[in-house]
């Protein structure tokens, strides 16, 4: 994964806002969620909704699609995969496999 990219998705998250939409999303990532029910869910107002998912958006983190007049929003779960992976790499001298082994 690029450095760069990988900077730009933690920035993304670094919010707490956006943090609790992903892990909402991520919650129903087979069917993802229309932008109300992320906003009834979370207590959110639109704007500051729409705020935060514009900017889950552009780092790649999320999906969005036209569903009729309504927006639904998807966890990019490969994507969060991707950036575990990045931070994993190089854990035990770069054989990550031997950090999560039980004991």
């Amino acid at each position: 994964m690029d450095k760069r990219l990988a900077v730009k998705m933690f920035e993304s998250l670094s919010s707490e806002i956006r943090l609790d939409i992903f892990r909402l999303l991520i919650k129903h990532a087979d069917s993802g969620l229309v932008a109300g029910e992320i906003a009834e869910a979370l207590e959110l107002p639109n704007t500051n909704l729409s705020f935060h998912l514009k900017a889950l958006v552009h780092a790649d983190m999320i999906d969005v699609t036209q569903e009729g007049r309504f927006l639904r929003y998807k966890a990019k779960v490969d994507q969060m995969q991707f950036l575990i992976n990045f931070l994993t790499a190089e854990c035990c001298n770069g054989q990550p496999e031997q950090c999560f082994k039980k004991s």
